[in-house]
């Protein structure tokens, strides 16, 4: 995957298209995250990405940009369909790194704090940081 296509997945959109990721993103990010928590290397980040781009205090192109990369997250089929098991959340890990890398300065400790506790609610078997 190239710069080029980062940057058309991460763009922060306008105010409708990140309303719809927000609700696509609110609707689908626990389930698939679920499925795809022993494949992330950085399950913490990623709850706290989440919680970052829900937070009405986060700037709004970052929210766009925490946004757009959770929706590619949450789509069913993408680069690489997330179906491959070993493989699948390839391309999600890249592009979330990459929205990470772009926004951490707005990744806040309530983000990280509101993770943890998420994390700590998990079943067991799921409880990955």
């Amino acid at each position: 995957m190239d710069e080029v296509k980062f940057g058309e997945i991460l763009l922060p959109g306008d105010e409708d298209t990140q309303s719809r990721r927000e609700k696509a993103v609110r609707k689908k990010f626990w389930p698939t995250f679920k499925r795809a928590v022993r494949q992330v290397p950085f399950s913490r980040d990623l709850v706290a990405g989440f919680y970052c781009a829900l937070d009405p205090e986060t700037p709004t192109r970052v929210r766009g940009i925490l946004l757009a990369a959770l929706a590619y997250f949450i789509l069913p089929f993408d680069m690489v369909p997330d179906l491959f098991m070993l493989i699948g959340f390839s391309d999600d890990i890249a592009v979330l790194s990459a929205a990470f890398a772009m926004v951490s300065s707005h990744m806040k400790a309530k983000h990280y704090e509101a993770a943890d506790r998420a994390l700590a609610d998990q079943p067991e078997g799921m409880k990955t940081i």
